[in-house]
């Protein structure tokens, strides 16, 4: 049986199936990505290189209804939403064409004695991207652009329900008139994934995904001596402090649970409320969550479509009823219909169920009552993840000390659903290390050179 095919979550029909490759044909992959790296990236110029990317972008903008349509075959994604991760890749890839010159440029070092020294950025060669099907062409742009306009070349293994769109996107780099080699999308076994980051003309590796696929990935390349970056999961914490306007922060909490259908790292997805604001805002997000449409995702309207596939709505299934069986309360939700899953809330989860710990990807939240800021934070860094959060209050100097001590990568302060091209993604703990978009992606695949000159 293909590891890679089309089965639409929708329905649970097959589309497609394809071939992984050959050990051939990941050899060739491999010697290509070599071959592009010592030749043409060598000899491209930054503006050469920014100039294919927005071409790049341009293309993702050109063929954005073709592009869409295939993710919500493949995973689900409601079309709206589609067509905006569309756009986001387009944007980001374009952010790195704009900006090639600060990525690539050298950087002077204040030294103290005679003459001059700089920090010059070079390549390192070909990478290994391991990307997740839930955002099948965002998770692609913020890792190719930046490291394509420094000029490392990319091999590309998407995930095994995602063949057609990352078919899609070696097309358009292709067509965008990048040599062959620059960009190669390669249906890899895991196994091997594992050889490819062996290889000694591989020289570092990303991946986006579980724990599990994190801790593989980062124990192959450890043994290599690979550099990696991990962008894993999170359980990320939405801490409501104070505010001036519930039924908007209310709002902001539903949308930044439900967004891809709830299928996101960093998605809030514990809701951590001050006691005086918390039955208020317990019953509002309560009938938000229930009042989500679920259904085609093709669809306009559509809110909630299938989750990935009938299994993950299993697995979520599985999470929610072991979580009440524990102990903690349905309140509304929880029933799967196929691969759909309704909004859902649990409230009443302690420190010792399961559910406290696990990460729930899908459209579940759940809800806790605090007494104060202390133990909001208590509640918040409680778990082994560490991306993204959320904090709502109307209070300035409180929001910059709970910023300060909650443990994650990233923090928003009264505001939801705000990455932006130019901001840094990446966690802490077991959500990863490493950042990807804003500058400080190109400066994990770079070689920092020290060029020191004497007087």
């Amino acid at each position: 049986m293909s590891h890679y095919a089309v089965v639409n979550p929708a329905t649970g029909e097959t589309l497609a199936t394809y071939p992984t490759a050959t050990d051939a044909e990941v050899e060739a992959a491999v010697a290509a990505a070599d071959q592009a790296y010592r030749g043409w990236s060598r000899t491209s110029t930054p503006a050469d290189r920014a100039a294919l990317l927005r071409r790049v972008a341009e293309l993702h903008r050109e063929r954005r209804e073709e592009l869409a349509a295939i993710i919500v075959r493949e995973m689900g994604k409601p079309i709206e939403a589609a067509l905006g991760e569309v756009d986001f890749a387009a944007d980001i890839t374009e952010f790195y064409a704009d900006n090639v010159d600060k990525i690539t440029g050298d950087t002077p070092v204040d030294i103290l004695g005679d003459g001059t020294a700089v920090i010059r950025r070079s390549p390192l060669g070909v990478l290994l991207g391991i990307m997740p099907w839930n955002f099948p062409y965002y998770q692609v742009a913020r890792f190719a652009a930046p490291n394509i306009a420094l000029g490392n070349t990319i091999l590309l293994k998407h995930a095994g329900q995602c063949p057609e769109s990352s078919a899609a996107l070696e097309a358009i780099y292709t067509d965008a008139g990048f040599p062959a080699g620059v960009y190669t999308d390669v249906r890899l076994t895991n196994e091997q994934a594992a050889e490819v980051i062996a290889d000694r003309r591989v020289q570092g590796v990303s991946v986006t995904g579980s724990e599990r696929a994190g801790s593989a990935v980062a124990e192959a390349a450890g043994r290599a001596l690979k550099k990696v970056v991990l962008e894993l999961g999170g359980s990320d914490p939405f801490i409501l402090l104070s505010t001036s306007d519930l039924d908007a922060t209310v709002q902001a909490a539903v949308d930044a649970r439900l967004d891809n259908t709830g299928q996101s790292c960093n998605a809030a997805k514990r809701f951590i409320v001050v006691d005086g604001l918390y039955d208020e805002f317990l019953d509002k997000f309560t009938s938000a969550m229930a009042a989500a449409t679920v259904g085609d995702p093709f669809a306009e309207g559509t809110v909630l479509g299938p989750l990935s596939s009938e299994l993950a709505a299993e697995r979520l299934q599985e999470q929610v009823d072991r979580a009440v069986a524990q102990g903690a309360t349905l309140v509304t939700g929880g029933k799967r219909d196929g691969a759909f899953y309704p909004g859902t809330v649990l409230t009443g989860v302690t420190a010792d169920m399961d559910a406290y710990k696990e990460e729930f990807f899908g459209p579940v939240g759940v809800v806790y009552r605090v007494a104060d800021e202390d133990e909001a934070l208590e509640v918040a860094n409680g778990t082994d993840f560490g991306l993204g959060s959320y904090l709502f209050t109307t209070d300035a100097a409180q929001a910059e000390r709970v910023a300060d001590r909650i443990e994650a990568g990233m923090v928003y302060v009264n505001l939801v659903l705000a990455d932006s091209p130019e901001l840094p993604f990446g966690g802490v703990k077991r959500s990863g290390t490493g950042r990807e978009m804003g500058l400080l992606a190109a400066d994990e695949f770079v070689n920092k050179k020290l060029i020191r000159v004497g007087a």
